[in-house]
Parts: C-alpha cells; sequence; structure tokens
C-alpha cells in the first residue's frame, strides 16, 4: 500500500501527519509526504524524515483558510496531480478539503481536522461572513467529491454535515493517537499550556487573566503574536503568564513531564493534540467545558466553561494546592491516553484505506 498524505506545518495538522506516518511505515506501508504552505522548520523536517517516509515534497503557497488563496491552490492542484502520476499512489490522504475535488486517479481520503464555519460558530457563536462564501463552497465540494471523510471526533463530524450538507456514505470517526513516553519526571507545581496566542479558539487569554492572582507559574508555549506593523511596541498579551513561544518539541515534551496541571480553556478544539500530549506525559488536565472535549475526556478531566475566569483560577488552585487530587486525576487522563494509541489509529486508517481501494479494483473490473 502506497499512500501519498498532504499536510501543513501549523500546529496539530502536521503532528498528526507524523505520528500516522509513523504507524503506518511500521506497518510496511509507503508513504509519501507533500507538505503544503509554509515549509516545515527545521525540526520539523528533521521529524518528518525520522518516519522514514518514502519522499517528503514541499509546495509553497497560501493553506486554504487564508484570505485570497485560490491562484496558489490552483497550483498546488496541478503540483499535487503530477506528485500522483509520479508516485502512483494506491490512496491519497488529504489534509486539505480542495483536494477531495481536484480530481485524483486514486480514491480520496479527506481529513476534517478543522475548519473556518465551525471555528466561527464555536468563538464567535454565528456563521462566518460573507467573504467566507467562497471558502464554504470549495469545502462542500471537496467533501461531497471525496470517497471518504474522516473526522477526529463526533463532534466534527456532525459540525461537518451542519455547515456544508450531506457526506459520502464512507463517512467516519478515527481518533487521533499520539505516542506515549514511558520517562517520568518529578511534578512541579505549575500551569503548562500550549497553542498559538492569536487563535481566539484556543482561548489563551483566559489563562494570562488568572495569571495575575495565581501564586504559581503559568507558562505558555506557542506561536506568538505578530509585531505591530507600524514597529510600535506591543503591550504583552501575557500579563502573569510566561510566554515562551515556539518550542522544539523535545523542550515541549520536557516541560510536560514536569508540569502538574495542563491548561486548554478551548472555546474550539476539533481534537487537542496537544490535550492528549500532556494526559501521555501525566499531566492533571483543566480543559474548556465544550462538546468534544467532554466526547473526548469526560471522567479524566476537570472543565471550566471558556468564559469563566474565576472558576478557572479556583480549578486551578484546588489542583495546584492538592497535588494527590492533581495526581490521581492525571492517572485516569493518561489511561485514556493510552487508548489513543498510534497503533489503533493506524489500524482504523488501514483499514479505511483497504475498502477504498477495494472499491476501486472492483469499479475496474466491472467497467
Amino acid at each position: 500500500m502506497h499512500v501519498l498524505m498532504t499536510t501543513d506545518a501549523v500546529g496539530g495538522v502536521f503532528n498528526h501527519t507524523l505520528t500516522l506516518a509513523g504507524a503506518l511505515v511500521e506497518r510496511g506501508a509507503d508513504v509519501s509526504v507533500a507538505v503544503l504552505g509554509a515549509g516545515p522548520s527545521t525540526d520539523q523536517l528533521a521529524q518528518l524524515e525520522a518516519v522514514r517516509p518514502l519522499a517528503i515534497h514541499q509546495l509553497e503557497g497560501k493553506l486554504e483558510w487564508m484570505p485570497e488563496p485560490w491562484d496558489d491552490l490552483r497550483r498546488a492542484e496541478a503540483l499535487l496531480l503530477e506528485l500522483e502520476q509520479q508516485r502512483q499512489p494506491d490512496v491519497i490522504h488529504a489534509g486539505s478539503y480542495f483536494c477531495g475535488s481536484i480530481g485524483f486517479a486514486a480514491p480520496v481520503l479527506v481529513v476534517a481536522h478543522s475548519c473556518v464555519c465551525s471555528w466561527w460558530q464555536g468563538v464567535r457563536g454565528c456563521e462566518p461572513p460573507a467573504e467566507w462564501a467562497a471558502y464554504r463552497r470549495m469545502v462542500s465540494q471537496g467533501l461531497a467529491a471525496a470517497d471518504a471523510v474522516v473526522a477526529p471526533s463526533a463532534t466534527m463530524l456532525a459540525a461537518l454535515r451542519s455547515h456544508y450538507g450531506a457526506l459520502p456514505q464512507r463517512a467516519r470517526v478515527i481518533f487521533n493517537g499520539a505516542e506515549l513516553d514511558s520517562r517520568t519526571a518529578t511534578k512541579e507545581s505549575f500551569v503548562l499550556a500550549a497553542g498559538r496566542m492569536w487563535d481566539a479558539a484556543k482561548n489563551l487569554e483566559a489563562l494570562t487573566a488568572v495569571a495575575e492572582v495565581l501564586p504559581q507559574p503559568v507558562l505558555i508555549a506557542g506561536e506568538l503574536p505578530p509585531p505591530p506593523a507600524d514597529g510600535a511596541t506591543a503591550e504583552s498579551p501575557a500579563r502573569g503568564a510566561r510566554l515562551l513561544g515556539r518550542l522544539p518539541a523535545d523542550e515541549l515534551a520536557c516541560l510536560r513531564r514536569r508540569a502538574l496541571v495542563f491548561a486548554a480553556p478551548a472555546r474550539y478544539e476539533p481534537f487537542g493534540l496537544s490535550i492528549l500530549e500532556a494526559a501521555g506525559d501525566r499531566c492533571a488536565l483543566v480543559l474548556g467545558d465544550i462538546p468534544s472535549l467532554r466526547e473526548l475526556w469526560a471522567g479524566c478531566a476537570e472543565f471550566v466553561a471558556p468564559e469563566d475566569h474565576e472558576r478557572l483560577l479556583a480549578t486551578l488552585r484546588t489542583l495546584l494546592d492538592d497535588p494527590t487530587r492533581a495526581q490521581r486525576l492525571a492517572q485516569r487522563a493518561r489511561r485514556r491516553a493510552e487508548q489513543l494509541s498510534p497503533a489503533a489509529m493506524a489500524d482504523a486508517y488501514g483499514g479505511l484505506y483497504l475498502e477504498m481501494t477495494r472499491d476501486t479494483t472492483v469499479m475496474t473490473c466491472a467497467s
């Protein structure tokens, strides 16, 4: 089985690709990876090379959720079709919606990691404005034309149907997986978070607000907001929190092993790989009380309404002041994380690939 995977270097989509590609290669599959958008960092490229894919291709240009991406997407379509001719994959595993409808010869699986319409609903409580109409049409066309659609949670799958209409008959949930680290470290009394500071979905401003009065440190790893265009000095968005910027994977993992509490007070999160990784490193989880995170972590985390800063502060204080309670919660999270393994994810995707290729074989023989 040869799988051509498309991905990008932004956040959880890239980590998903790393983990799945590695697990598929271990099972004997050939995997080629096309990275769309801005090229991966040196650290990311080294991680990707370490999973031993058959080939890595970098296709520069705007991603489909960026403003006016259409010229870049047309170029990406042509390059991807050319790449398919060169590599002759059995299945296309697409991390972008536009790939569903560009006319690949191989069957196409579209994986819905997130989308603009569900982001607007989760973060702003409304539909996106009119300028996103072309994006909505593109997503609808990509989903409808795909041979299969996968979402990482039932919540996200339902959102696709709500915003974009009927999905292919082969539409299902496959949870993401993460490789768990057996290493441990002495837990320290601080809160860790990870995510893009500029993304309102992550709601990291809730943590910066409570950090002003929380005695213990609050550390936030992730991409920082861009500097002001006029060169002025921006007021730090962190206030009482400590912004670490984007960290190499090994440095972030070291912090997770030490952190007593991991907080993700999200307004919108289709899955949350950073949460899974923190659970694997035995952090007590404090999460936004939203349907997707309840679906995945009920009974294994403390949940707080995203806008309830007082409750967030009280919950963090309770866990930090009672390490025994925090560690009991962390053990439940770890047991749940053990169920969300790369092996389980790869087996589910591998089974779906086989279904799709069998369909193609039957159709070819019938014609």
